[in-house]
């Protein structure tokens, strides 16, 4: 059976590392990296990639596998054990020890199926389709596999010296992998208090997979999004209905739970930042800024084409600050490349050694900047830089995820535009294509990370569960340009009804308007950079430096990411932290447990009705 009984509480004498090593780390009592897990990880990855691969070329965004593929596999491995699929000793691979897949397998393996079906599709429906689109030309398919798969890996191996330092140390809530968590605990734990949040994650399940349905499936009777004007108005609060107005749908309250239950388990802080981003950026700045001409047109697209600048470069500055403050840790990171450090690290056993981050990302680096020059012409020392680009860009996009289980890849993926629009003008190739190693790294490092933080909540070998994010970043690399070439076969596919790809459309935008020149960008932008890096670096500085006012202050990222993204998924993340720490404060003992199961079980059934939509009106069978 999985060994679920409480640990003991840790020491105060203990180090952190320490402690979670004795109270928490399973990985030596349970089987984790097992041929079953990884299989059935390749499998669902594989088709849930194809699944995403549509959805990203319809709208422009990816679907959550790791929640999906824990459920799924949890049913059918209870239907078909596979304990017989045995590996000889000396494979790398653990021996299942009992019929039942154990937690940790079954963690080990949403590793799997979501580095295959999420990490691996971010340059497939954005850098490839716009360079398609752009050029007329189509790339071999195994030339677009190694790139997919290079970038892919180079993301991976660059998650390492992230890890301690925001999981181990800051504890950063990675919302959706502490969402995958309390799923698989909930499945594989009985009686008691676990039996108590096994209800209440399903019966929220149930509760957000309706509310999905009636909103996307048919019959469709509940709106989209609600305009906060609207409400404003009827609440007779005219001054908000005006900071409402001008951004139509952006200030809105959505009907999705997904959003909440993320602002749910973030925390109040980061939701509440985020909210007074979306009304400084759609409220108050984007009117007065189309009034005066620098905006030409109001929505979503109109502002974000500008505020953009600003948002990430507020999420560069207190991604890089935060994760370079504490240099001590990175250090200890990198403790591997020195016996006597190493030595003295409790968990030197079963972290990712520092030496596979060097052997990993410099044979990532030479094959990415090989091809490149290979295939497109672009000199090697640009190439080179934009690996380290990437890498630079992967700690903001971590951070991000990290606190706001968002990762803004579009946003970070322009900032590698407008720097080789400036080195290399007038060349789109070169543009997108050095853009893409940013967009599909960070996508990894990110997805990597989320999975690494469910396996620390329960006590899982993050060396093993590494190895099986590997496995499936090959396998997706495989599946998703696969599909790609079955599903776009002209550059008249995409653009038009069949796939609008607006993503792509805007990453072919954006290389247009950098090949003519910086001069090109949207007025002030420029000024926009240099204004959000300060007031990134001021609040990171300010809440480091002054600790206890921390609370007081607006965090950094959640203000940032408040520029790059819609405002009514702030407005959601607000709502669901505001009713959490209600909660908290009613009903102490209950929120303690139910919020995270409540929370999880939201994000989990929205995620499968919304994948579930999405295959029926990828076969035809539902009406758009």
């Amino acid at each position: 059976m999985n060994d679920l009984r409480p640990k003991p509480a840790p020491s105060p004498e203990e180090s952190p590392d320490s402690a979670w090593l004795r109270t928490t780390y399973a990985g030596d009592r349970q089987p984790q990296l097992t041929v079953r897990a990884v299989a059935m990880g390749l499998v669902l990855g594989c088709i849930m990639s194809l699944s995403n691969l549509y959805v990203g070329l319809k709208i422009g965004w990816g679907l959550g596998v790791a929640i999906t593929a824990c459920i799924l596999s949890f049913a059918i491995f209870r239907l078909f054990p596979m304990e017989w699929l045995k590996v000889p000793r000396g494979w790398g691979f653990d021996r299942q020890a009992e019929r039942h897949v154990s937690i940790l397998e079954n963690n080990c393996m949403q590793s799997t199926a979501s580095a295959a079906g999420y990490g691996t599709g971010a340059t497939l429906v954005s850098a490839f389709p716009a360079l398609f689109m752009l050029t007329g030309r189509a790339l071999p398919f195994w030339t677009v596999v190694g790139l997919v798969f290079f970038t892919g890996m180079l993301g991976v191996f660059m998650a390492i010296p992230m890890k301690r330092q925001m999981i181990n140390v800051e504890k950063l809530p990675f919302p959706s992998g502490t969402a995958a968590a309390e799923t698989l605990r909930a499945l594989h734990t009985h009686g008691g208090e676990a039996t108590k949040r096994g209800r209440a994650l399903f019966s929220a399940l149930g509760t957000g997979g309706l509310l999905a349905w009636f909103r996307d499936g048919r019959p469709a009777i509940l709106p989209g999004y609600f305009p906060l004007k609207t409400l404003f108005l009827r609440l007779h609060l005219a001054f908000m209905a005006r900071l409402a107005d001008p951004a139509g749908y952006t200030l809105a309250l959505e009907f999705s739970t997904i959003m909440m239950a993320a602002g749910a388990i973030m925390g109040l802080r980061t939701a509440a930042s985020m909210f007074l981003g979306a009304i400084l950026n759609y409220g108050l700045i984007a009117p007065r800024l189309h009034q005066a001409g620098i905006i030409r047109q109001l929505g979503f697209r109109g502002i974000v084409s500008w505020s953009v600048w600003s948002g990430v470069a507020c999420l560069s500055a207190a991604g890089l600050l935060n994760f370079f403050w504490d240099w001590r840790t990175l250090l200890h990171a990198f403790g591997s490349f020195r016996v006597g450090r190493s030595e003295s690290d409790p968990l030197r056993r079963i972290e990712v050694p520092g030496s596979w981050f060097l052997g990993g990302v410099t044979l990532a680096a030479l094959a990415i900047v090989l091809l490149n020059r290979a295939i497109f012409g672009i000199p090697v020392l640009f190439g080179l830089l934009a690996v380290a680009f990437s890498f630079v860009l992967c700690i903001v996009g971590a951070r991000a995820t990290g606190e706001t289980d968002t990762t803004p890849i579009g946003a970070l993926g322009k900032i590698t535009q407008l720097a080789y629009g400036v080195m290399i003008p007038q060349n789109v190739t070169a543009n997108l294509m050095t853009a893409s190693i940013t967009a599909s790294s960070v996508g990894t490092a990110a997805d990597l990370l989320t999975d690494l933080k469910s396996g620390y909540l329960l006590g899982a070998n993050p060396r093993k569960q590494f190895l099986a994010q590997f496995f499936g970043v090959f396998a997706g690399a495989l599946a998703a340009t696969g599909g790609f070439f079955l599903v776009v076969r002209h550059p008249s596919d995409l653009g038009g009804d069949k796939f609008p790809a607006p993503a792509a459309q805007v990453w072919k935008a954006v290389a247009e308007l950098l090949a003519r020149g910086i001069s090109e960008l949207p007025p002030y932008a420029l000024a926009s950079i240099w204004i959000g890096l300060a007031v990134g670096a001021l609040l990171t500085a300010l809440e480091k430096l002054f600790p206890r006012v921390r609370r007081l202050l607006p965090s950094p990222t959640g203000l940032g990411m408040a520029f790059v993204f819609q405002g009514y998924s702030a407005v959601a993340m607000f709502l669901g932290a505001v009713a959490a720490a209600l909660y908290a404060r009613l009903r102490p003992k209950a929120a303690l447990t139910y919020t995270i199961p409540v929370a999880s079980g939201l994000i989990a059934g929205e995620s499968l009705v919304g994948i579930l939509v999405a295959i029926l009106l990828a076969l035809g069978i539902m009406s758009g």
